[in-house]
């Protein structure tokens, strides 16, 4: 369950012309829009620019329905096979690390990214009348197998699961692979379960399948999805980011420096809160996702940190004995997130089984 308590409700977008540019491929060209290069055009009829995250990629918003519009970035080469990238809880699609993604680029993949539904630049969900929730009593009665379905909340994991599967069709991507993490990886296996012709091979990354009875978060990460920063400010929302990932980081690799910058862009793209707590909410009152995990049938690998005290490595094992025929990857020291030093290990990985080489 990445959080990253970085939660918004603007969208801070480039007005963007009406005819297409296929000539420059400069940064500094901030008018660009269309298709970077005439191969992109096989992703149908959506307005791309430059990136304002990343240079190895362009940005777009892409309406999948039902008032939902998401803010996508995409990079590589789009004749190379697909992977689409599904982030965590409360986390924008910077949390995946630009040198990984980089990485995945040069490995072979057409790499997609984006922020899930009441995250970043992607749309808000606003319900009005939904009674407050105690976050707290809905995980109790998850971890002790009781249900929480009838609670009333904006949505579940499987409306976003819809926001993914109505990505990739209206990308005209005929197959995907994908790679999820945290809660983006319970959001994978439903749409891997519900829509097997979309998917052709899958990476679940640090996740769960959210069933009752598992070995429960260590206390210190299991108080970073409830503890709150000490108000809404740039600077106290960037300090509750570092400790944030000091807690449940991977130890001594936490790039202090790297999180507070990442954790400034998140805040000034975006700052949303009721945001996160819908989408724990929406973890919460779907429950076990065992029998969508049972259901999958492209061919999986499990990627789970030793020290990951959010979502302990007997969680992925979980996953991966649920999954049939899945494998399970236990990578020695890290944690609840993806530092540099284990990237080029996790990137072949991830691209052995992806490409199947």
């Amino acid at each position: 369950m990445t959080q990253s308590n970085d939660i918004t409700d603007h969208v801070n977008g480039v007005k963007l012309p009406d005819s297409p540019s296929l000539e420059s491929d400069s940064k500094s060209d901030e008018g660009f829009s269309g298709w970077p290069t005439p191969e992109w055009q096989q992703l149908g009829e959506h307005k791309w620019r430059h990136s304002d995250l990343s240079d190895h990629l362009y940005q777009a918003m892409i309406d999948v329905g039902d008032g939902i519009e998401l803010c996508v970035e995409a990079g590589g080469n789009p004749n190379n096979p697909p992977l689409l990238m599904i982030m965590g809880l409360g986390s924008q699609m910077i949390f995946w690390p630009d040198n990984f993604v980089k990485r995945l680029i040069d490995e072979g993949f057409f790499v997609i990214r984006f922020d899930n539904r009441d995250i970043g630049l992607s749309s808000k969900v606003q319900i009005d009348g939904l009674p407050r929730i105690s976050q707290l009593k809905m995980m109790l009665r998850l971890q002790t197998g009781l249900s929480n379905k009838g609670a009333q909340v904006a949505y579940n994991l499987t409306d976003m699961a819809e926001d993914t599967v109505r990505l990739i069709k209206a990308l005209q991507l005929s197959k995907a692979h994908l790679l999820g993490a945290s809660m983006g990886g319970m959001i994978a296996q439903i749409v891997a379960a519900r829509y097997p012709s979309l998917v052709e091979r899958m990476a679940l990354m640090f996740t769960t399948t959210n069933r009752a009875f598992l070995r429960p978060p260590k206390p210190r990460q299991l108080y970073t999805l409830i503890n709150r920063p000490e108000s809404h400010s740039e600077r106290d929302i960037i300090r509750h980011s570092v400790w944030f990932m000091k807690t449940v980081g991977t130890p001594g690799h936490v790039n202090v420096r790297m999180v507070r910058d990442i954790a400034q862009k998140r805040y000034q793209r975006s700052f949303h809160p009721l945001g996160t707590v819908q989408q724990l909410n929406a973890i919460l009152s779907s429950g076990s996702i065992s029998r969508f995990s049972k259901q999958v049938k492209a061919p999986t690998i499990v990627l789970h940190g030793s020290a990951d005290g959010l979502l302990p490595a007997s969680q992925g094992r979980v996953v991966a004995k649920t999954i049939p025929n899945a494998k399970f990857y236990l990578i020695e020291g890290m944690a609840h997130d993806i530092p540099e030093y284990y990237q080029p290990y996790l990137v072949q990985l991830i691209g052995t089984h992806l490409l199947d080489k």
